[in-house]
């Protein structure tokens, strides 16, 4: 089957050089090469192949690109474009783990914090230590949520990424084991067609230090893909999904274009593909999608 390898970097760190360092690797492996397609000057292009395994052509491209900053996607060329896109929230569409930044209102974000990493790097059970973490801010004033919206950037590339997809007619949902306080404001700013999430319980306009139940986990993310890609009628195949932690790990793999996106180590580990040094635009470089197509959001 036909195959593609894009090479994806900042803008201008993609030069002709790195082009032909990973042409000449694949070709060392015996693959039937076409001629670069660019998808974004300076940006972005493809190098189609045969005959080698994506797997093998990915290994063989970062060990001639040394420490490049590049980011390498090989995938089948047909159904490159996907009809479906999950996307997490926190460290992902959005640039900050918002649970964190809330518990800064309440002086506790270098302890929560912590335990957020742990979770999203898979040591702890992720619906325990949200319950833990939730717990620690009971009678906290409700406002500091509203204060920690209003300093929540959109993580680059994030609004280009949904208005372009939209366009195209992919369907978008924002999946994410934070809360519908802010997954709500996000799916509006952006454009998501749908949004899930957590919901913190309040009383009085305080947290109570509780969330409702059954949390959102990993497994409820990719639930969510497979009702969703029901419900549109597609294979797995062809959706795509990207997030940067554990509870996003099953939703990553069992997706066509399952995207680690600037991911804790045991993920990105775990991902068949990974993006670590373009922004969210490079999903859309990774769908074979040219710069001159893209919406600004």
């Amino acid at each position: 089957m036909p195959h593609v390898l894009t090479l994806i970097a900042a803008p201008g760190g993609l030069a002709p050089a790195h082009l032909r360092a990973a042409r000449e690797a694949l070709a060392a492996l015996g693959a039937d090469l076409d001629a670069v397609d660019w998808l974004g000057e300076g940006e972005a292009a493809d190098i189609p192949f045969q005959s080698l395994a994506a797997e093998q052509a990915i290994a063989a491209a970062r060990a001639a690109l040394g420490e490049a900053p590049l980011d390498l996607i090989a995938q089948p060329r047909a159904g490159r474009r996907k009809a479906l896109l999950l996307a997490d929230m926190d460290s992902t569409i959005v640039t900050t783990e918002t649970l964190d930044e809330i518990a800064a209102f309440a002086g506790l974000k270098e302890k929560i914090a912590a335990i957020t990493a742990r979770a999203m790097n898979g040591e702890l059970d992720f619906a325990a230590a949200l319950r833990e973490r939730v717990a620690m801010l009971r009678g906290l004033d409700a406002g500091a949520l509203e204060r920690v919206w209003q300093e929540t950037a959109m993580t680059p590339g994030a609004a280009t990424l949904i208005a372009t997809l939209r366009a195209q007619g992919a369907y978008t949902a924002l999946v994410s084991g934070g809360f519908t306080f802010f997954t709500s404001r996000v799916a509006e700013r952006l454009g998501f067609h749908e949004h899930h999430a957590n919901t913190l319980l309040l009383e009085g306009g305080q947290l109570t230090g509780a969330v409702a139940e059954p949390i959102l986990d990993k497994d409820a993310k990719l639930a969510t893909l497979k009702r969703l890609a029901a419900q549109l009628s597609i294979p797995l195949s062809a959706a795509a999904s990207v997030g940067d932690g554990a509870n996003d790990l099953p939703m990553i793999q069992a997706a066509g274009l399952g995207v680690a996106f600037r991911a804790k180590p045991a993920v990105a580990a775990a991902a068949r593909h990974r993006v670590a040094h373009g922004d969210l635009t490079a999903l859309l470089y990774a769908q074979g999608i040219r710069r001159e197509e893209w919406r600004e959001g």
